[in-house]
């Protein structure tokens, strides 16, 4: 029976995906006028359930996908038929669904075969090169050709929206949740200390490191010899890499880098310590999407191990610098950010552009407008 609430759902399932949309499904939780319900995919099995604890979501359902060393097809193909008798059983009115995964991909697609309207949030992130990141630049461009609504970080997103012919009615700018969640847990007083934190001396820098990426997979061991030689500068900084479980990534980091003093290797941190560990950096290397723009939040200044960004308004803000995965170039960069003073300072006082904190409560409020009658909120930035 339907009482007359906004039936939601939101789907997600690995853990870049469920750290943005947590703080939708909290503000779409606390509007008596919505019914929303959770589905995740279980695209990354133990960092998702981490997540959910850390956030407190009770998923309404799990498709559980998750296999050993599974590939994108494999990952697209479950998606896909565990989606369709969930949609047939909950019937919502939309379909949430986040960024650039597989899982959204794909279940954006289960939902357009269904009938159901996709909301698509974070979009409008391009590079215009779609093997850059892969398969990321592709699943959002997919999601947004799918999407009928469009829930922006940036006006620089819904520039690229528009430009794709996406009419101007169905956009809204919000800023990113990731902010959302990146200032929420920074503020809680029970952030754990990350692994071997305190086997860092406080008086020497630290590099935090993440990269995972399917493009990078080639070039892991240019990374690896480039962290090594880091590590070896004059100011001695140390390097802090929660190392991912990835065949194509571990083996190689771990040849690399096993033993070199300064170089911290740990397991894959859940994102409570992953936050302590952004507070505790001198600055970031990764080829990661969310940290581009979390780490600015604090003041971190970040280097992006990728060829291409879609998110440009942080090159132009100067909050990022995009340094590649070639070893020489990554080694100046990080150089130049631990020998000059200057340098460090400019990246790291450079004004986030990415949101103010409030960007779930926009979607909320934008899918009770358009799907209720009620008052559409001001856009992020007006």
């Amino acid at each position: 029976m339907n009482d007359g609430r906004l039936k939601v759902m939101s789907v997600f399932g690995t853990r870049p995906d469920t750290i943005k949309m947590a703080p939708v499904v909290r503000a779409l939780g606390e509007h008596p006028e919505i019914e929303h319900l959770v589905c995740v995919s279980a695209q990354h099995r133990q960092m998702l359930d981490e997540l959910l604890e850390l956030f407190a979501i009770e998923p309404d359902f799990d498709l559980d996908v998750m296999t050993e060393d599974q590939t994108l097809t494999e990952i697209t193909t479950r998606v896909l038929t565990g989606m369709e008798p969930v949609l047939d059983r909950a019937r919502p009115e939309v379909v949430l669904v986040h960024g650039d995964t597989t899982t959204s991909a794909a279940a954006a697609l289960a939902a357009f075969y269904a009938h159901v309207p996709v909301g698509h949030v974070e979009a409008g992130l391009r590079t215009g090169d779609r093997w850059l990141p892969y398969p990321e630049e592709m699943n959002r461009r997919l999601t947004g050709a799918i999407a009928s609504y469009h829930f922006a970080p940036t006006a620089l997103a819904r520039e690229h929206l528009l430009r794709e012919n996406v009419a101007a009615a169905d956009v809204l700018v919000t800023g990113n949740t990731v902010i959302d969640a990146f200032l929420a847990t920074a503020q809680r007083s029970d952030l754990p200390a990350p692994p071997r934190w305190s086997e860092l001396d406080a008086a020497r820098p630290v590099v935090l490191v993440t990269a995972h990426r399917r493009e990078n997979h080639p070039h892991m061991r240019d990374i690896g010899e480039a962290l090594r030689s880091i590590a070896g500068l004059p100011s001695r900084p140390q390097i802090y890499w929660p190392v991912h479980p990835s065949p194509r990534v571990f083996p190689v980091v771990h040849a690399i880098l096993d033993g070199v003093p300064g170089v911290i290797l740990t397991e894959p941190l859940d994102y409570a310590a992953m936050v302590a560990a952004v507070k505790g950096a001198t600055f970031v290397l990764t080829d990661s999407g969310g940290l581009q723009e979390e780490a600015p939040c604090l003041g971190k200044p970040v280097l992006v191990m990728r060829e291409e960004t879609e998110r440009p308004e942080g090159l132009a803000a100067g909050t990022l610098e995009l340094v590649g995965h070639a070893r020489d170039a990554i080694v100046g960069a990080a150089g130049r950010l631990l020998a000059d003073p200057h340098a460090y300072a400019a990246m790291a006082q450079a004004a986030n552009p990415y949101g103010d904190g409030r960007a779930a409560g926009r979607i909320a409020a934008w899918l009770l407008a358009r799907l209720r009658g009620g008052p559409y909120p001001a856009p992020f930035g007006a």
